[in-house]
């Protein structure tokens, strides 16, 4: 840090350089329940003071309703600012509620258009495949992708939840330079494919849901209990039930490292995750999510904290002994795939 400030990193060999820590911005109206707005845009504003530059969105968050909350606070700050969003999740007319994965190129054409109507801007800085189709070849979405970056709609070209081979068949089309995907002290399959292929290519990594939703802070045990009836957590295997308690109990050695640090729990699960850029040799922007400005200072702070090797050993076995999927249907994820 530099005045207070997080340093900078490029995100992959050619792409933009921004803060070591992004902000999630989906929960600002969308997935986790009510939210209040003007703390929402606080959030964000003390987010960008500290440094934070890469600000993630997508289009299927609220059906465009994320993408036109967050275009005030890009075009008051558009050079100060990356700008992050996704196309692939379609939202059927008749059920809202669900999500068709698309990546043919007249919906990719359409996706993005309509991205850039909503947050007001002629150029994204960062769009990103959300989740893979996989009876559409990905260098044909790719392509596609590419000739939205040589028309100026698009400056860089990211990811979300491939795995290490439709990653390098996505560079040979055009240079990604980020891959989004779930990595956490709970969630590590990334590791076995994804993670040598990003660095193998100088791709960035950046990992979302960096706090394990939350559960990894502690604050909340179980979400059927803990959670309203809004919150999307309520769906998710490891977060209900038995699997809840079991999990719970893999808390322990996060809260003695933590303890050791005068840190909280979530700054040690988040100094985890940006040690994981020392540990594999590549660049690691998370992109914690929140809708409070204490929070991001919080989040920020865990930027300074470096685990010695016997906490990074105490912390090693988390990941194997998590109970329950990470989504209720992972075919659409890496791990589904690899």
């Amino acid at each position: 840090m530099t005045n207070g400030r997080i340093t900078k990193v490029a995100l992959g060999e050619g792409g933009p350089q921004v803060g070591v820590q992004g902000l999630g911005c989906m929960g600002m109206s969308f997935a986790y329940g009510p939210s209040d707005a003007g703390e929402s845009r606080a959030t964000l504003e003390r987010a960008l003071e500290l440094g934070v530059t890469l600000y993630d969105t997508a289009d299927a968050y609220g059906a465009g309703e994320n993408e036109t909350f967050l275009s005030p606070f890009f075009k008051a700050h558009r050079d100060e600012v990356v700008i992050a969003t996704k196309f692939a999740l379609s939202i059927p007319a008749d059920d809202p509620t669900r999500r068709i994965i698309r990546n043919d190129p007249p919906y990719i054409r359409a996706a993005v258009e309509a991205s850039l109507r909503r947050l007001d801007v002629e150029t994204i800085d960062l769009y990103y495949m959300h989740r893979r189709d996989p009876d559409v070849p990905i260098e044909e979405s790719v392509g596609t992708m590419a000739e939205l970056v040589r028309e100026g709609k698009v400056k860089h070209l990211g990811l979300s939840e491939v795995t290490g081979d439709e990653l390098r068949a996505a560079q040979a089309v055009h240079p990604i330079a980020a891959v989004q995907s779930e990595w956490s002290l709970f969630s590590r399959d990334i590791e076995a494919g994804v993670v040598p292929a990003a660095r193998e290519l100088g791709v960035a990594l950046v990992p979302y849901s960096p706090l394990g939703r939350g559960f990894l802070t502690g604050s909340f045990s179980n979400a059927e209990k803990d959670l309203t009836d809004q919150d999307f957590r309520r769906t998710m295997p490891r977060f209900t039930g038995d699997n809840a308690a079991a999990n719970r109990a893999l808390l322990e050695p996060v809260r003695t490292v933590a303890e050791a640090h005068g840190a909280s729990p979530g700054q040690i699960a988040l100094a985890w995750v940006q040690q994981q850029a020392r540990v594999h040799d590549l660049p690691v922007v998370p992109i914690p999510g929140t809708r409070r400005p204490s929070r991001v200072e919080e989040n920020v702070a865990a930027t300074r904290i470096v685990l010695t090797d016997e906490e990074l050993a105490l912390l090693e076995p988390i990941a194997a002994k998590v109970a329950g999927d990470r989504y209720p249907d992972m075919s659409f994820t890496s791990a589904g795939r690899e």
